[in-house]
């Protein structure tokens, strides 16, 4: 028996370090890391779930072709490379290297992954995406008005005395930030969220506002107001430290009380009893979740929310305040080597990035000279989880040729002509950074992979290999085996002075990692203050400089579909991975549609009945959850499930970018609900 430690790489807030036990070869047991503080406590369902994850009968061990049939058969490695390079030859030959599309998502954080993009420049360049489905509008209005996303230690919130979380249901998906929270509570803090609908989350607040969809922004905006009519604001922060305070009262003057509960649904008694909070409870950590920056109004939204903290001088102490985003794990970079970038001479390394996540289905399909011919699919299920699901699948079936590397058969790789096996997060050691906490972790690779699964950076030595590159086009990957990952690795950690061995016995904080974000209240905005006025968002985005409210696109009922659909994350899954798992459907299984009772009484619907969700875009049958803590007007319908359960939430949704950053604006999704 050997217990080795590890950490989970899912594009998850907590990315827990954990012990693994292997006996015999096989994984028998995963346990808590106390090396890592912000995650002690040990995994979630989902990462206990990993010992059926790995040995899962549904797992691909083999390379898979597609038939004639439309089934899948097994093909050898050689077949299968052979296969990829005849394509990719025949496109880059026909039609140049740009008529491959290269599309990888989040699945799985690591150095390693950086090989792939390293892969397709040295393939002559190719066509590839811009922005991102999880969080950029969030990022770059933080961005904007701080300079950096920057972060307090996760514990740090423990020493709040108000706690704001702000559409963010931490009790499901960030659990471990509860722990903190709750010692805040126990100290007497105040927490109060703000969320659409009544969560675990909420269970344990002083006050909760659900404010209509889409509103965040004119809510922070009203906030403001009262905070600066009352004169409950640190002028001596905002004398110091912040640019455009006058121009932001000035807007923030229109925002009466009466205003913004109109615009927000929210009764006027709750946005003054919050505003009064805000104004004489301190320090007070704000944090946002990412669901309410996925609208097409949500990084002015963001900047307005982010605001409430220099007025109130809430920015640099223990205790408060932005918590959304901590980059401090971010040291690396991409690949870095000679061979990493073509030099100018050789204009075929171009990778034509074209393409918006957002939008995928259509950008694919608009893409000429050249046309997109092949497509490599890694780390992504983008059939299921990109917005406008009809037209991602027009655009996958267009291809005259579709790679996936995949671990098990999702809706994207049900699209694909061959499937390559990929590896799980025991099978190949690289370093991982996080993006709520500051640790640099070690995911070691505890035992072979089973079947004929290979690690990417094999797969990709020996496609290489078969196009005709040499051993110094290849450079830039790991030496084969484990002593070769290892020694890659350990060069890229070594200008940081950390080593492999560190990292082998527990997590180690990124160099720089601060226990208090910004208490040095140097901000590296272009002014070096807070910024509320930004010249910059107006000159890169075309928004205004001030961060008021507009309605999203789909803000309100246009009278064909009256609700708002949320499709949130479930705690039970993330995004795509682990809702197929038996353990979890013994929990959850399979999707609904929550509704309030007020909206499923005007529509003769009761709990339990099957239903159909539509639009313009789509539709999708679901049974029917009444759900008592919802406000009128909004239904759920959690995101992740795909075509083995009815199909995709993004049936529904349209192929949208929000205002700052080029995120996707999944919630501007109107619908109408009948009986199926």
């Amino acid at each position: 028996m050997a217990v080795h430690t590890t950490a989970c790489p899912r594009n998850c807030y907590s990315t827990c370090a954990l012990r693994v036990t292997v006996e015999h070869g096989r994984i028998t047991a995963i346990d808590p890391h106390e090396g890592n503080r912000a995650t002690s406590e040990g995994p979630c369902l989902k990462g206990l779930s990993y010992l059926e994850r790995v040995y899962s009968p549904e797992r691909i061990l083999h390379p898979l072709r597609r038939t004639a049939t439309g089934g899948f058969e097994r093909v050898s490695w050689d077949a299968a490379l052979d296969l990829i390079a005849e394509r990719l030859l025949t496109a880059r030959r026909e039609h140049g290297p740009q008529s491959v599309f290269y599309y990888t998502g989040s699945g799985t954080k690591g150095l390693l992954n950086g090989c792939g993009m390293a892969f397709w420049r040295r393939f002559g360049g190719c066509t590839t995406t811009y922005g991102d489905l999880c969080w950029p509008a969030g990022l770059e209005a933080t961005r904007l008005t701080f300079g950096d996303n920057r972060q307090s230690a996760p514990w740090d919130i423990a020493e709040a005395r108000l706690i704001v979380l702000w559409g963010k249901n931490a009790s499901e998906t960030n659990l471990h930030q509860m722990r903190f929270v709750h010692q805040a509570l126990e100290q007497g803090a105040t927490l109060v969220v703000i969320d659409p609908r009544r969560t675990p989350t909420a269970d344990r607040a002083h006050l909760l506002l659900q404010p209509r969809p889409g509103t965040d922004g004119a809510l922070a905006l009203g906030l403001a107001h009262l905070l600066i009519e009352a004169g409950q604001v640190d002028h001596a922060f905002i004398r110091d430290h912040v640019l455009g305070f006058e121009a932001y009262a000035a807007l923030v003057k229109a925002w009466t009380p009466a205003r913004t509960a109109e615009t927000c649904g929210v009764p006027e008694g709750q946005i003054r009893e919050l505003a009064e909070l805000m104004g004489k409870v301190a320090p007070m950590s704000l944090c946002a979740g990412f669901g309410m920056q996925r609208y097409t109004n949500a990084g002015q939204a963001m900047r307005a929310i982010q605001a409430l903290l220099p007025l109130t001088g809430n920015l640099g102490k223990p205790g408060a305040g932005w918590v959304y985003a901590n980059l401090a794990t971010q040291i690396f970079g991409p690949v870095k080597d000679p061979l990493d970038f073509y030099p100018p001479e050789r204009p075929d390394g171009v990778v034509r990035v074209s393409v918006s996540t957002a939008r995928l289905g259509a950008d694919m399909a608009a893409q000429q000279e050249p046309p997109l011919k092949v497509g490599w699919v890694e780390r992504g299920n983008p059939a299921c989880q990109n917005p406008e699901t009809p037209a991602v699948l027009r655009a996958l079936r267009a291809l005259d040729f579709l790679v996936v590397v995949d671990e098990r058969l999702t809706d994207t790789a049900r699209e694909a002509h061959l499937i390559l096996p990929s590896k799980s997060l025991f099978e190949q050691t690289d370093v991982i950074g996080a993006y709520w906490h500051a640790y640099l972790q070690l995911r070691q690779k505890v035992v072979e992979p089973p079947g004929e699964v290979w690690p990417e950076t094999e797969v990709y030595r020996a496609l290489g290999q078969r196009l005709g590159m040499t051993s110094d086009d290849l450079a830039f990957l790991p030496a084969p085996g484990d002593a070769g990952v290892e020694a890659w690795l350990a060069a890229r950690l070594a200008p940081h002075s950390i080593t492999l061995d560190q990292l082998r016995e527990g997590p180690v904080l990124a160099p720089g990692a601060e226990p208090v974000a910004f208490a040095d209240l140097r901000f590296t905005t272009p002014s070096g203050k807070v910024e509320l006025f930004s010249e910059e968002a107006s000159a890169r985005w075309g928004v205004e400089s001030l961060p008021d409210h507009h309605p999203p696109v789909e803000g309100g009922p246009d009278g064909r579909y009256p609700l708002h659909l949320l499709t949130p994350n479930t705690k039970n899954g993330i995004h795509s991975q682990f809702l197929p798992l038996q353990v979890i459907r013994q929990l959850m299984p399979g999707p609904s549609l929550e509704m309030g009772p007020e909206d499923a009484l005007a529509r003769g619907l009761g709990d339990g009945d099957r239903v159909r969700v539509f639009n313009g875009r789509g539709a999708l049958v679901l049974p029917l959850r009444i759900h008592l803590g919802l406000r009128p007007g909004v239904v759920v319908a959690c995101n992740g499930f795909g075509a083995e359960d009815g199909g995709s939430v993004n049936l529904l949704s349209a192929g949208r970018e929000t205002d700052l950053g080029h995120g996707a604006a999944f919630h501007d999704n109107l619908v109408d609900v009948a009986r199926a």
